[in-house]
Parts: C-alpha cells; sequence; structure tokens
C-alpha cells in the first residue's frame, strides 16, 4: 500500500478525523476546562459569561502558542507509529478509534457532572488500540510509567502548593489584625509571583511556533522585569485607591462584624488577584491539553500528507488551531455542570481559596508541560482544591463528592482503553 494518500475513502477520513477532533476537543472544554475555570466560578471572582470569554483567549492562546510541545508525545511517545508502516491505515483506524473512545467517554462523565482527566482518556485509547493492532511488546511502556508517574505525583504535589500558598495568604494577610492592609501591601507580591510563573514559562522556550524560545539566560531578567511591572502597576492603583477612601479604625475597637467586614473586603482584593491565576490556568490547560484532541489528528493528517507513517513530523498549525477552538466551544456550551462540581461541592471556596489552589495548580501543570508530560489538569487541580480544603480541616471537605471522583478517575483508563480497542477490532474487521 502507497499510503493513506491513494486510498479511494482518503477525504472522508479526514473529514472524519476533524470532526473526532472536534468532538474530543468540545469534551475537553466541557469538562477539563470548566474544573480549570470552577474555582474562579464557584469563588464568584469570575461569572460563567466572564471565564468563558477569559478561556475563549488565553487556552486559545496556550493551545497555539505552547500546544506543539506535549502534541508530540501523545501521538508518538505511547506507540511508536513507524510498526504500522507495511499498512498505514490500521494507524489511521487506531487514532480514529481513539479519538471517539475518549470522545464518548468525556461526554458520558460531563453528563454526570463528574470532573474526569482528558489525558487518562487519550492514553488510555491509544494504548487500548495498540494492544489489540500490536500486542504488549507495541507500547512504550516506560513513556506509559512516566506518564503514570506524573498522574500520581501532579495532585499531591498541587495539593501540597496549594496548603502551602493558603498557609502564607493565611499568616500573612487574613490573621493580620488589619487584614484589609495587610491585603494591599501584599497583593502587588501575589500579583508578581504568578505573573512571574506564566512569563517565565510562555518565554523560556515557550513560544517555539513563533520562533521565540529564549535562553534562561534572557527569560529570567525579562520574566522578573514583566512581573515588577505589573506589581508595580497594581501597587500604585492600591496606593491611589487608599489615598481617596478609606482610613482604617484602629483594629483594637473592631467588633467581630467589622472584622468579618474586613475579611470581606479581603476576598474582594484576591478575586482581582483570581483573574490573574484564571488567566495563568487557561493559558497553562490550552498549552497541556489541546495535545490530548489534536494528538491523534496530527498523526492522520502526517500519514495523508507524507503518504506513509512518518516517526517525527511537525504539527500543522490548522491543527492546533482546531483544538483551541473547540476547547472554547465545549465550555461555553456544556461546562458549567462540571463546574457546580469543582466550584460548589467539593468544599466551599472563596476567593483566597481559589486564588491558592489555581497558582498551585498553574505551577504544576506548567512545569510538567515545559517538559513535554502530558499530566492531568483535573487531577492536578482537584488535588489542589482539596489541599485548600485539608487547610481548614478535613470536615471541610465533601467525602462523597471526592470519593465519586476518585472513582470515575480510575475508571477512566480501562474503559477508554476497551472502548478504543473494541472500536479499532469492528474498523478493521469492516474495511478489510
Amino acid at each position: 500500500m502507497s499510503g493513506f494518500r491513494d486510498e479511494p475513502l482518503f477525504e472522508w477520513f479526514l473529514i472524519l478525523g476533524v470532526l473526532l477532533a472536534l468532538f474530543m476537543a468540545w469534551g475537553i472544554g466541557a469538562n477539563d476546562v470548566a474544573n480549570a475555570m470552577g474555582t474562579s466560578v464557584g469563588s464568584g471572582a469570575l461569572t460563567f459569561r466572564r471565564a468563558i470569554i477569559i478561556a475563549a483567549i488565553f487556552e486559545f492562546a496556550g493551545a497555539v502558542l505552547v500546544g506543539a510541545h506535549v502534541t508530540g508525545t501523545v501521538k508518538e511517545g505511547i506507540i511508536d507509529p513507524t510498526n504500522f508502516d507495511a499498512d498505514p491505515m490500521k494507524f489511521v483506524y487506531g487514532m480514529l478509534s481513539a479519538l471517539l473512545a475518549a470522545a464518548l467517554w468525556l461526554a458520558i462523565a460531563t453528563y454526570y457532572s463528574l470532573p474526569v482527566s482528558t489525558t487518562h482518556s487519550i492514553v488510555g485509547a491509544v494504548m487500548g488500540f495498540g494492544l489489540v493492532a500490536l500486542g504488549t511488546s507495541g507500547i512504550e511502556w516506560p513513556v506509559v510509567q512516566k506518564i503514570v508517574l506524573s498522574w500520581l505525583v501532579s495532585p499531591v504535589l498541587g495539593a501540597l502548593i496549594a496548603i502551602l500558598v493558603f498557609l502564607i495568604i493565611k499568616k500573612t494577610v487574613l490573621e493580620k489584625p488589619d487584614p484589609v492592609e495587610a491585603a494591599r501591601k501584599g497583593a502587588p507580591w501575589f500579583v508578581f509571583a504568578t505573573v512571574v510563573i506564566i512569563a517565565f514559562s510562555v518565554l523560556y522556550k515557550g513560544l517555539k511556533n513563533l520562533k521565540l524560545d529564549l535562553p534562561f539566560a534572557l527569560a529570567l531578567p525579562y520574566t522578573i522585569a514583566i512581573g515588577l511591572f505589573v506589581a508595580g502597576v497594581v501597587h500604585l492603583v492600591l496606593v491611589r485607591r487608599r489615598r481617596k477612601g478609606e482610613v482604617d479604625p484602629d483594629v483594637r475597637r473592631m467588633s467581630p462584624v467589622s472584622l468579618r467586614e474586613k475579611h470581606l473586603q479581603v476576598e474582594t482584593v484576591f478575586g482581582w488577584l483570581q483573574i490573574f491565576t484564571a488567566i495563568s490556568v487557561a493559558f497553562a490547560h490550552g498549552a497541556n491539553d489541546v495535545a490530548n484532541a489534536v494528538g491523534p489528528l496530527a498523526g492522520i493528517v502526517t500519514v495523508a500528507r507524507e503518504g506513509t507513517v512518518v516517526a517525527k513530523a511537525a504539527v500543522p498549525f490548522w491543527v492546533l488551531v482546531l483544538g483551541g477552538v473547540g476547547i472554547v466551544i465545549g465550555l461555553a456550551t456544556y461546562g458549567y455542570r462540571v463546574i457546580r462540581t469543582i466550584g460548589e461541592k467539593i468544599t466551599e471556596l472563596t476567593p483566597t481559596r481559589g486564588y491558592a489552589a489555581e497558582i498551585a495548580a498553574a505551577i504544576t501543570i506548567l512545569a510538567f508541560s515545559r517538559v513535554g508530560i502530558p499530566i492531568s489538569t483535573t487531577h492536578t487541580l482537584v488535588g489542589a482544591v482539596i489541599g485548600v480544603g485539608l487547610a481548614r480541616g478535613i470536615p471541610a471537605l465533601d467525602l462523597k463528592v471526592v470519593g465519586r471522583i476518585f472513582l470515575s478517575w480510575a475508571a477512566t483508563l480501562p474503559i477508554a482503553a476497551m472502548t478504543a480497542g473494541f472500536f479499532y477490532f469492528i474498523l478493521v474487521r469492516v474495511m478489510g
């Protein structure tokens, strides 16, 4: 066989691949992006409409500018595409099966308001068809082991960082005699930390598709400069507002009611900070999870373009764009179901707690994305939300909801693998 290009059904398979990639991207938007935005919506820092706007801009930017880093891992790392050199069409059937299986599971989980891992879904699906097509020897087990290890590490790391961030906020702001004044003084530093995290991730060999990938020695000072500039602007705004407004009464004469009002003002300050973290999480998620939708499609396109299976090939720009668009549509049309679970049902969220969870998730996701390991945004963020809950004690968590989420996580990999294997078997039988 000379390749996919010469097959009479070439155009139909390519169209089917595009549609399934869109379906998968829609599922990612409805489930994964929804849980990424859930903390901001649940804490009241963002309305659902504003969350959609932020996601539309920064998920798309992360997918297009940084997404190619991890797309190669999903497309080429789990199975070796060259195993299909003798029959490239079987590779195409496998990628189509993986997309369909993963997308169906995401749709079902979203219907039941369960935040499941899209990374689990697509990795399990690729493994499933790989096992049917090639047997156990066809799976790149060292790569799979590294990815599975990241699934275990990411929620724990997200939880630990979230606990640390929240305790810092509690110690430096919430427990101060005048928490509002402490929040005003601390806000520029929290802004600085947030901006540095996202800016460094972008500048340090992040904008590969735009040929702007700076070495560490240049990326670090630029990142610090950007962080200082934004933090300085925030500081000037807060100083100006203080001069206009409110001279705080002596806190020693504060009644309990007035102290609660002070804490509400602090939450308002952190509500603005949470918008920064929502931007960071959205960009990080677009960079990391677009691979789950377009990785298999990129494999199909490579076969179509080259007429054979190629181990290494550039991801077409339009494929990344397709993934970014599908993700945003999914959030806008069906994301509210998972947003409720993350933002309201695991633990009570306020802007301070939501900020701690989001910044912890952003640090973890971007670190793994930078080294090309596709981790679960769901695991990371849910771990971070559980972390801020644990910082207040186990009774602050709804353990029934947490248990349901853990069960859905355990079911994702085997269900996706078995479903993809079944679809692949049927396709090969039908198409000969």
